[in-house]
Protein backbone atom coordinates (compact mmCIF):
# COMPACT_ATOMS: atom_id res chain seq x y z
CA UNK A 1 0.00 0.00 0.00
CA UNK A 2 1.27 3.49 -1.52
CA UNK A 3 1.74 6.26 1.31
CA UNK A 4 0.58 9.37 0.60
CA UNK A 5 3.03 12.58 0.65
CA UNK A 6 1.60 13.57 4.05
CA UNK A 7 1.88 10.12 5.69
CA UNK A 8 5.76 9.97 3.84
CA UNK A 9 7.07 13.46 5.59
CA UNK A 10 5.22 12.19 8.90
CA UNK A 11 7.14 9.19 9.24
CA UNK A 12 10.71 11.10 7.56
CA UNK A 13 9.80 13.39 10.48
CA UNK A 14 9.42 10.37 13.28
CA UNK A 15 12.89 9.28 11.41
CA UNK A 16 15.02 12.35 12.08
CA UNK A 17 13.74 12.62 15.61
CA UNK A 18 14.58 9.18 16.21
CA UNK A 19 17.85 10.22 14.41
CA UNK A 20 18.47 12.97 16.16
CA UNK A 21 17.52 11.17 19.84
CA UNK A 22 19.97 8.23 18.95
CA UNK A 23 22.80 10.82 18.53
CA UNK A 24 22.28 12.58 21.35
CA UNK A 25 22.38 9.05 23.47
CA UNK A 26 25.75 8.86 21.22
CA UNK A 27 27.01 12.02 21.78
CA UNK A 28 30.05 12.74 23.78
CA UNK A 29 27.90 15.18 26.19
CA UNK A 30 25.85 12.62 26.68
CA UNK A 31 28.63 10.36 27.32
CA UNK A 32 30.78 12.24 29.19
CA UNK A 33 27.18 13.25 31.01
CA UNK A 34 27.22 9.90 32.50
CA UNK A 35 30.27 8.51 32.98
CA UNK A 36 30.88 12.07 35.76
CA UNK A 37 27.81 10.48 37.65
CA UNK A 38 28.81 7.20 37.79
CA UNK A 39 32.41 8.33 38.38
CA UNK A 40 31.33 10.41 41.66
CA UNK A 41 28.82 7.86 42.64
CA UNK A 42 31.31 5.34 42.68
CA UNK A 43 33.46 7.68 44.71
CA UNK A 44 30.07 7.75 47.32
CA UNK A 45 30.15 4.31 46.90
CA UNK A 46 33.79 4.34 48.55
CA UNK A 47 33.12 6.10 51.15
CA UNK A 48 29.67 4.74 51.69
CA UNK A 49 31.19 1.58 53.12
CA UNK A 50 33.47 2.75 55.80
CA UNK A 51 30.34 4.93 57.14
CA UNK A 52 28.21 2.13 57.18
CA UNK A 53 30.39 0.23 59.42
CA UNK A 54 31.49 3.31 61.75
CA UNK A 55 27.94 4.04 62.40
CA UNK A 56 27.27 0.14 63.34
CA UNK A 57 30.13 0.44 65.72
CA UNK A 58 29.02 3.81 67.00
CA UNK A 59 25.52 2.48 67.82
CA UNK A 60 26.90 -0.50 69.56
CA UNK A 61 29.55 2.13 71.59
CA UNK A 62 25.82 4.42 72.44
CA UNK A 63 24.73 0.91 73.38
CA UNK A 64 27.74 0.00 76.31
CA UNK A 65 28.16 3.68 77.01
CA UNK A 66 24.27 3.30 78.60
CA UNK A 67 25.01 0.07 79.51
CA UNK A 68 27.53 1.16 81.38
CA UNK A 69 26.45 4.07 83.35
CA UNK A 70 23.14 1.97 84.09
CA UNK A 71 25.62 -0.36 85.12
CA UNK A 72 27.83 1.65 87.52
CA UNK A 73 24.47 3.16 89.11
CA UNK A 74 23.43 -0.50 89.50
CA UNK A 75 26.47 -1.99 90.99
CA UNK A 76 26.57 1.12 93.79
CA UNK A 77 22.88 -0.09 95.43
CA UNK A 78 24.60 -3.88 95.35
CA UNK A 79 23.66 -4.04 99.23
CA UNK A 80 20.01 -3.47 98.13
CA UNK A 81 17.95 -6.02 96.30
CA UNK A 82 16.85 -4.34 93.30
CA UNK A 83 12.99 -4.12 92.87
CA UNK A 84 11.55 -5.46 89.00
CA UNK A 85 10.26 -2.67 88.27
CA UNK A 86 13.14 -0.56 88.62
CA UNK A 87 15.09 -3.69 86.79
CA UNK A 88 12.86 -3.48 84.05
CA UNK A 89 13.03 0.34 83.85
CA UNK A 90 16.93 -0.12 83.52
CA UNK A 91 16.77 -2.74 80.95
CA UNK A 92 14.00 -0.86 78.54
CA UNK A 93 16.47 2.47 79.27
CA UNK A 94 19.53 0.84 77.44
CA UNK A 95 17.81 -1.65 75.29
CA UNK A 96 19.35 -4.40 76.24
CA UNK A 97 18.44 -7.96 77.57
CA UNK A 98 21.31 -8.47 80.13
CA UNK A 99 23.83 -6.26 81.69
CA UNK A 100 27.22 -8.08 83.16
CA UNK A 101 29.54 -5.99 84.98
CA UNK A 102 33.65 -7.52 84.87
CA UNK A 103 35.47 -5.66 87.47
CA UNK A 104 39.19 -7.20 88.52
CA UNK A 105 38.90 -9.66 87.43
CA UNK A 106 35.70 -10.72 88.38
CA UNK A 107 32.53 -11.06 85.94
CA UNK A 108 28.70 -10.38 87.96
CA UNK A 109 25.14 -9.94 86.00
CA UNK A 110 23.58 -6.81 87.10
CA UNK A 111 20.13 -7.01 85.58
CA UNK A 112 18.94 -9.15 83.04
CA UNK A 113 15.47 -10.54 81.90
CA UNK A 114 14.04 -14.25 83.83
CA UNK A 115 15.29 -16.43 80.59
CA UNK A 116 17.97 -14.82 79.08
CA UNK A 117 17.95 -15.58 75.45
CA UNK A 118 20.56 -18.00 73.50
CA UNK A 119 23.12 -15.43 71.85
CA UNK A 120 24.42 -16.15 68.26
CA UNK A 121 26.67 -13.26 67.77
CA UNK A 122 28.97 -11.65 69.82
CA UNK A 123 31.42 -8.95 69.66
CA UNK A 124 34.50 -7.21 70.93
CA UNK A 125 34.57 -3.49 70.15
CA UNK A 126 38.01 -2.98 71.44
CA UNK A 127 39.58 -6.17 68.90
CA UNK A 128 37.51 -4.64 66.09
CA UNK A 129 40.18 -3.60 63.36
CA UNK A 130 38.12 -1.90 60.38
CA UNK A 131 38.00 -4.64 57.96
CA UNK A 132 36.19 -6.55 60.12
CA UNK A 133 34.06 -3.73 60.95
CA UNK A 134 33.26 -3.60 57.22
CA UNK A 135 32.58 -7.32 57.01
CA UNK A 136 30.16 -7.26 59.77
CA UNK A 137 28.19 -4.38 58.96
CA UNK A 138 27.41 -5.94 55.85
CA UNK A 139 26.73 -9.26 57.46
CA UNK A 140 24.16 -6.70 59.46
CA UNK A 141 22.80 -5.29 57.03
CA UNK A 142 21.87 -8.30 54.53
CA UNK A 143 21.05 -10.76 57.10
CA UNK A 144 20.40 -9.49 60.61
CA UNK A 145 17.24 -8.43 61.94
CA UNK A 146 16.66 -11.68 64.01
CA UNK A 147 19.64 -12.17 66.16
CA UNK A 148 20.55 -12.06 69.94
CA UNK A 149 24.04 -10.97 70.01
CA UNK A 150 26.51 -9.86 72.73
CA UNK A 151 28.74 -6.70 73.06
CA UNK A 152 31.43 -5.95 75.26
CA UNK A 153 33.98 -3.58 75.76
CA UNK A 154 35.55 -1.52 78.23
CA UNK A 155 34.28 1.65 79.98
CA UNK A 156 34.98 4.91 78.56
CA UNK A 157 36.93 6.80 81.12
CA UNK A 158 37.92 3.25 83.16
CA UNK A 159 39.74 0.96 81.00
CA UNK A 160 39.79 -1.64 83.67
CA UNK A 161 36.14 -1.68 83.99
CA UNK A 162 34.64 -3.65 81.48
CA UNK A 163 30.73 -3.59 80.69
CA UNK A 164 29.23 -6.74 78.50
CA UNK A 165 25.30 -6.52 77.16
CA UNK A 166 23.37 -8.35 75.06
CA UNK A 167 20.75 -7.08 72.76
CA UNK A 168 18.58 -7.27 69.95
CA UNK A 169 20.46 -6.37 66.33
CA UNK A 170 17.02 -5.28 65.31
CA UNK A 171 16.79 -1.95 66.02
CA UNK A 172 20.56 -1.83 64.99
CA UNK A 173 19.79 -3.04 61.56
CA UNK A 174 17.07 -0.67 61.36
CA UNK A 175 19.03 2.21 62.25
CA UNK A 176 21.52 1.25 59.61
CA UNK A 177 18.96 0.94 56.68
CA UNK A 178 17.97 4.73 57.60
CA UNK A 179 21.05 5.58 57.23
CA UNK A 180 21.99 3.64 54.61
CA UNK A 181 18.67 5.45 52.94
CA UNK A 182 19.51 8.80 53.74
CA UNK A 183 23.00 8.36 52.33
CA UNK A 184 21.78 6.94 49.20
CA UNK A 185 19.94 9.83 48.25
CA UNK A 186 22.07 12.06 49.58
CA UNK A 187 24.94 10.82 47.26
CA UNK A 188 22.69 10.80 44.14
CA UNK A 189 21.93 14.28 44.77
CA UNK A 190 25.82 15.15 45.16
CA UNK A 191 26.89 12.63 41.99
CA UNK A 192 23.90 14.50 39.75
CA UNK A 193 25.25 18.33 41.27
CA UNK A 194 28.91 17.45 40.99
CA UNK A 195 27.96 15.78 36.92
CA UNK A 196 26.45 19.11 36.27
CA UNK A 197 29.11 21.17 37.60
CA UNK A 198 31.61 19.31 35.81
CA UNK A 199 30.00 19.09 32.70
CA UNK A 200 29.19 22.45 32.53
CA UNK A 201 33.01 23.46 32.85
CA UNK A 202 33.78 20.85 30.85
CA UNK A 203 31.33 21.37 28.01
CA UNK A 204 32.54 25.12 27.94
CA UNK A 205 35.70 24.61 27.84
CA UNK A 206 36.08 20.90 25.33
CA UNK A 207 32.73 20.15 23.88
CA UNK A 208 31.87 23.08 22.63
CA UNK A 209 35.27 23.91 21.07
CA UNK A 210 35.08 20.58 19.73
CA UNK A 211 32.04 20.69 18.20
CA UNK A 212 32.72 24.43 16.87
CA UNK A 213 35.84 22.71 15.04
CA UNK A 214 33.85 19.63 13.76
CA UNK A 215 31.18 21.98 12.11
CA UNK A 216 33.55 24.28 10.44
CA UNK A 217 35.53 21.27 9.00
CA UNK A 218 32.46 19.80 7.37
CA UNK A 219 31.63 23.41 5.83
CA UNK A 220 34.74 24.20 4.82
CA UNK A 221 34.91 20.93 2.95
CA UNK A 222 31.82 21.92 1.69
CA UNK A 223 33.65 24.81 -0.19
CA UNK A 224 37.03 24.88 0.68
CA UNK A 225 37.84 27.92 -1.48
CA UNK A 226 35.41 30.02 0.60
CA UNK A 227 37.58 32.40 2.58
CA UNK A 228 34.76 32.62 4.85
CA UNK A 229 35.37 29.08 5.74
CA UNK A 230 38.58 29.22 7.28
CA UNK A 231 37.66 29.16 10.95
CA UNK A 232 38.64 31.87 13.50
CA UNK A 233 40.73 31.10 16.33
CA UNK A 234 39.40 32.16 19.87
CA UNK A 235 41.75 34.57 21.75
CA UNK A 236 43.41 31.60 24.00
CA UNK A 237 46.64 29.70 24.36
CA UNK A 238 45.52 26.28 26.13
CA UNK A 239 45.67 23.00 23.45
CA UNK A 240 42.19 23.52 21.77
CA UNK A 241 42.84 27.14 21.25
CA UNK A 242 46.08 26.16 19.77
CA UNK A 243 44.57 23.16 17.50
CA UNK A 244 41.89 25.91 16.29
CA UNK A 245 45.23 28.09 15.41
CA UNK A 246 46.93 25.10 13.27
CA UNK A 247 44.14 24.33 11.58
CA UNK A 248 42.93 28.09 10.43
CA UNK A 249 46.61 27.78 9.38
CA UNK A 250 46.38 24.43 7.34
CA UNK A 251 43.12 25.69 5.80
CA UNK A 252 44.47 28.91 4.55
CA UNK A 253 47.72 26.07 3.49
CA UNK A 254 45.24 24.66 0.99
CA UNK A 255 42.89 27.39 -0.26
CA UNK A 256 46.59 28.78 -1.36
CA UNK A 257 47.48 25.32 -2.87
CA UNK A 258 44.44 24.87 -4.38
CA UNK A 259 44.22 28.69 -6.05
CA UNK A 260 47.92 27.34 -7.13
CA UNK A 261 46.74 24.11 -8.51
CA UNK A 262 43.39 26.26 -10.15
CA UNK A 263 46.12 29.01 -12.22
CA UNK A 264 48.37 25.76 -13.00
CA UNK A 265 45.40 24.26 -14.84
CA UNK A 266 44.21 27.36 -16.43
CA UNK A 267 47.87 28.36 -17.56
CA UNK A 268 48.06 24.63 -18.79
CA UNK A 269 45.25 24.41 -20.82
CA UNK A 270 46.31 28.46 -22.12
CA UNK A 271 49.66 27.06 -22.83
CA UNK A 272 47.94 23.80 -24.88
CA UNK A 273 46.27 25.91 -27.01
CA UNK A 274 49.10 28.59 -27.82
CA UNK A 275 51.78 25.50 -27.73
CA UNK A 276 49.82 24.33 -31.16
CA UNK A 277 49.93 27.48 -33.60
CA UNK A 278 53.52 28.37 -31.66
CA UNK A 279 54.70 24.64 -32.91
CA UNK A 280 53.81 25.72 -36.55
CA UNK A 281 55.31 29.36 -36.35
CA UNK A 282 58.79 27.35 -35.25
CA UNK A 283 58.34 24.82 -38.14
CA UNK A 284 57.96 27.64 -40.60
CA UNK A 285 60.90 29.34 -38.48
CA UNK A 286 63.02 26.43 -38.91
CA UNK A 287 62.70 25.92 -42.85
CA UNK A 288 63.62 29.48 -43.39
CA UNK A 289 67.00 28.47 -40.89
CA UNK A 290 67.53 25.85 -42.80
CA UNK A 291 67.86 28.43 -46.26
CA UNK A 292 70.01 30.43 -44.20
CA UNK A 293 72.70 28.11 -43.26
CA UNK A 294 72.79 27.16 -47.24
CA UNK A 295 73.92 30.77 -47.72
CA UNK A 296 77.77 31.00 -48.60
CA UNK A 297 78.16 33.80 -46.03
CA UNK A 298 80.30 32.52 -43.32
CA UNK A 299 79.03 34.66 -40.44
CA UNK A 300 75.47 34.25 -41.42
CA UNK A 301 76.57 30.21 -42.14
CA UNK A 302 77.83 30.62 -38.25
CA UNK A 303 74.90 32.46 -36.95
CA UNK A 304 72.41 30.49 -38.95
CA UNK A 305 74.00 27.03 -37.06
CA UNK A 306 73.23 28.49 -33.65
CA UNK A 307 69.64 29.85 -34.94
CA UNK A 308 68.49 26.20 -36.62
CA UNK A 309 70.13 24.53 -33.10
CA UNK A 310 68.21 26.89 -31.02
CA UNK A 311 64.97 26.54 -33.14
CA UNK A 312 65.28 22.88 -32.80
CA UNK A 313 65.33 22.76 -29.21
CA UNK A 314 62.02 25.34 -28.89
CA UNK A 315 60.10 22.77 -30.92
CA UNK A 316 61.57 19.84 -29.08
CA UNK A 317 60.44 21.83 -25.82
CA UNK A 318 57.05 23.35 -27.98
CA UNK A 319 56.40 19.10 -28.12
CA UNK A 320 56.83 19.00 -24.70
CA UNK A 321 54.17 21.17 -23.09
CA UNK A 322 51.82 18.92 -24.04
CA UNK A 323 52.69 16.28 -21.83
CA UNK A 324 53.17 18.88 -18.98
CA UNK A 325 49.83 18.04 -16.85
CA UNK A 326 49.84 14.33 -18.17
CA UNK A 327 53.07 12.93 -16.89
CA UNK A 328 56.49 14.13 -15.65
CA UNK A 329 59.62 14.81 -17.60
CA UNK A 330 60.91 12.06 -19.97
CA UNK A 331 63.59 9.51 -18.63
CA UNK A 332 66.86 10.63 -19.00
CA UNK A 333 68.49 9.42 -22.58
CA UNK A 334 71.54 8.97 -20.61
CA UNK A 335 75.33 8.71 -23.02
CA UNK A 336 78.30 10.16 -22.31
CA UNK A 337 78.55 14.52 -22.90
CA UNK A 338 81.15 16.71 -23.85
CA UNK A 339 80.67 19.27 -20.48
CA UNK A 340 82.85 22.01 -21.87
CA UNK A 341 80.97 21.52 -25.31
CA UNK A 342 77.76 21.81 -23.51
CA UNK A 343 78.36 24.86 -21.52
CA UNK A 344 79.57 26.63 -24.70
CA UNK A 345 76.56 25.96 -26.12
CA UNK A 346 75.33 27.82 -23.31
CA UNK A 347 77.20 30.65 -23.15
CA UNK A 348 76.62 30.97 -26.68
CA UNK A 349 72.85 31.54 -26.71
CA UNK A 350 73.04 33.43 -23.31
CA UNK A 351 76.25 35.86 -24.40
CA UNK A 352 73.77 37.61 -26.63
CA UNK A 353 71.33 38.58 -23.44
CA UNK A 354 74.40 39.02 -21.16
CA UNK A 355 75.80 41.60 -23.21
CA UNK A 356 79.47 42.92 -22.47
CA UNK A 357 79.13 44.12 -19.12
CA UNK A 358 78.75 40.64 -18.08
CA UNK A 359 81.84 37.84 -17.84
CA UNK A 360 80.99 34.43 -18.53
CA UNK A 361 84.03 32.14 -17.43
CA UNK A 362 84.09 28.10 -18.06
CA UNK A 363 86.83 26.41 -15.63
CA UNK A 364 87.05 22.55 -15.91
CA UNK A 365 89.08 20.00 -17.67
CA UNK A 366 89.10 20.09 -21.38
CA UNK A 367 87.43 16.94 -22.25
CA UNK A 368 85.37 16.46 -18.80
CA UNK A 369 82.91 14.01 -19.87
CA UNK A 370 79.87 13.46 -17.87
CA UNK A 371 77.10 10.70 -18.23
CA UNK A 372 73.64 12.21 -18.99
CA UNK A 373 71.06 13.76 -21.19
CA UNK A 374 72.07 16.06 -23.12
CA UNK A 375 68.93 18.07 -24.27
CA UNK A 376 67.77 18.09 -20.21
CA UNK A 377 71.56 19.04 -18.80
CA UNK A 378 71.38 22.05 -21.29
CA UNK A 379 68.34 22.91 -19.80
CA UNK A 380 69.55 22.81 -15.93
CA UNK A 381 72.81 24.62 -17.19
CA UNK A 382 70.37 27.11 -18.97
CA UNK A 383 68.37 27.67 -16.48
CA UNK A 384 70.82 28.24 -13.61
CA UNK A 385 72.88 30.76 -15.85
CA UNK A 386 69.90 32.36 -17.38
CA UNK A 387 69.32 32.97 -13.76
CA UNK A 388 72.00 34.49 -13.26
CA UNK A 389 72.21 36.90 -16.09
CA UNK A 390 69.01 38.35 -15.14
CA UNK A 391 70.26 39.00 -11.31
CA UNK A 392 73.06 40.67 -12.63
CA UNK A 393 71.59 42.74 -15.42
CA UNK A 394 69.40 44.10 -12.59
CA UNK A 395 71.99 45.23 -10.88
CA UNK A 396 73.86 46.35 -13.46
CA UNK A 397 72.86 50.24 -12.80
CA UNK A 398 73.34 50.04 -9.00
CA UNK A 399 77.00 50.31 -9.58
CA UNK A 400 79.32 50.53 -12.49
CA UNK A 401 82.61 49.16 -10.98
CA UNK A 402 80.87 45.99 -9.77
CA UNK A 403 82.50 42.79 -11.07
CA UNK A 404 79.72 41.33 -12.75
CA UNK A 405 80.67 37.72 -13.47
CA UNK A 406 79.11 33.72 -14.48
CA UNK A 407 81.34 30.87 -13.54
CA UNK A 408 80.64 27.63 -14.45
CA UNK A 409 83.40 24.80 -13.34
CA UNK A 410 83.44 21.52 -12.46
CA UNK A 411 85.73 18.19 -11.82
CA UNK A 412 85.30 14.09 -11.56
CA UNK A 413 85.74 12.37 -8.57
CA UNK A 414 85.39 8.98 -9.23
CA UNK A 415 81.87 8.04 -10.91
CA UNK A 416 80.32 11.39 -9.68
CA UNK A 417 80.32 14.50 -11.20
CA UNK A 418 80.26 17.74 -9.86
CA UNK A 419 79.02 21.39 -11.55
CA UNK A 420 79.09 24.31 -9.57
CA UNK A 421 77.24 27.53 -11.09
CA UNK A 422 78.53 30.74 -9.66
CA UNK A 423 77.98 34.17 -9.71
CA UNK A 424 78.56 37.33 -8.15
CA UNK A 425 75.35 39.14 -7.46
CA UNK A 426 73.76 40.02 -4.27
CA UNK A 427 72.94 36.46 -2.99
CA UNK A 428 69.59 34.72 -2.87
CA UNK A 429 66.91 36.54 -0.65
CA UNK A 430 65.99 34.77 2.35
CA UNK A 431 62.43 34.05 1.62
CA UNK A 432 63.47 32.22 -1.58
CA UNK A 433 65.80 30.06 0.15
CA UNK A 434 62.71 29.20 2.82
CA UNK A 435 60.76 27.83 -0.85
CA UNK A 436 63.80 26.98 -2.61
CA UNK A 437 63.00 24.75 -5.53
CA UNK A 438 59.15 25.25 -5.24
CA UNK A 439 57.11 26.28 -8.37
CA UNK A 440 55.59 29.94 -7.67
CA UNK A 441 57.32 30.43 -4.28
CA UNK A 442 61.39 30.03 -4.72
CA UNK A 443 61.72 33.06 -7.15
CA UNK A 444 65.18 34.42 -6.98
CA UNK A 445 64.28 37.62 -8.10
CA UNK A 446 61.07 39.97 -8.08
CA UNK A 447 58.69 39.08 -10.57
CA UNK A 448 60.25 35.52 -11.34
CA UNK A 449 58.20 32.18 -10.85
CA UNK A 450 60.66 30.23 -9.61
CA UNK A 451 59.75 27.70 -12.48
CA UNK A 452 63.24 27.35 -13.40
CA UNK A 453 64.88 26.09 -10.10
CA UNK A 454 61.67 23.55 -9.78
CA UNK A 455 62.42 22.47 -13.44
CA UNK A 456 66.44 22.01 -12.66
CA UNK A 457 65.62 19.92 -9.52
CA UNK A 458 63.61 17.79 -11.22
CA UNK A 459 65.88 17.04 -14.05
CA UNK A 460 68.65 16.80 -11.85
CA UNK A 461 66.69 14.09 -9.53
CA UNK A 462 65.82 12.18 -12.85
CA UNK A 463 69.16 11.28 -13.48
CA UNK A 464 69.80 10.05 -9.38
CA UNK A 465 72.03 13.30 -8.64
CA UNK A 466 70.72 16.32 -6.77
CA UNK A 467 71.03 20.08 -6.83
CA UNK A 468 71.65 21.98 -3.76
CA UNK A 469 72.77 25.55 -3.02
CA UNK A 470 76.18 26.56 -1.51
CA UNK A 471 76.60 29.73 0.64
CA UNK A 472 79.50 31.00 -0.55
CA UNK A 473 82.69 32.65 1.51
CA UNK A 474 81.34 36.23 -0.43
CA UNK A 475 78.15 37.62 -1.98
CA UNK A 476 76.63 35.80 -5.01
CA UNK A 477 75.07 32.84 -5.75
CA UNK A 478 76.50 29.02 -5.91
CA UNK A 479 74.23 25.89 -7.04
CA UNK A 480 76.16 22.75 -6.89
CA UNK A 481 75.32 19.81 -9.05
CA UNK A 482 76.09 16.37 -8.32
CA UNK A 483 75.53 13.83 -11.15
CA UNK A 484 76.62 10.29 -10.78
CA UNK A 485 77.31 7.78 -13.56
CA UNK A 486 74.98 4.55 -14.04
CA UNK A 487 75.46 1.58 -12.51
CA UNK A 488 77.22 -0.94 -15.04
CA UNK A 489 75.26 -4.15 -14.44
CA UNK A 490 77.21 -7.49 -13.68
CA UNK A 491 76.33 -9.49 -16.33
CA UNK A 492 77.44 -6.56 -18.22
CA UNK A 493 80.91 -5.93 -16.36
CA UNK A 494 81.55 -9.90 -17.22
CA UNK A 495 81.13 -9.64 -20.69
CA UNK A 496 83.69 -7.34 -21.51
CA UNK A 497 85.91 -9.60 -19.34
Amino acid sequence: MELDPDERASEGKIADQHIRQGALVRSLSSKLLLLTILFVMIAEVLIFVPSVANTRVRWLQDRLNTAAAAGVVIDGMQELRLPPMIRDDALMATGTKAIALRKDGMARMLVSVDMPPEVTHQYDLAAMDPLTAIMDAFDELLFGGDRIIRVYGPVAGNPDLMIDVVVEDAPLRQAMLSYANNIFWLSVLISVFTAGLVFFAINRMLIRPIRRMTMNMQEFSGDPENPSRIIRPRPVTDELGQTEQHLADMQLQLQTTLRQQRHLADLGLAVSKINHDMRNILTSAQLISDRLASLADPMVKMLATKLLRSIDRAVAYSGAVLAYGKAHEAEPRRRFVNLPALVGEVRDILIEEAGPSIDFTTEMELGLEVEADPEQLFRVLFNLCRNSVEVLKADLDTDKTIIRRIVVSAERTGGVVEIWVSDTGPGMPEMARKELFKPFKGAARAGGTGLGLAIARELVTAHGGQINLVDPADNGTTFCIQLPDRPVPIDKFRARG
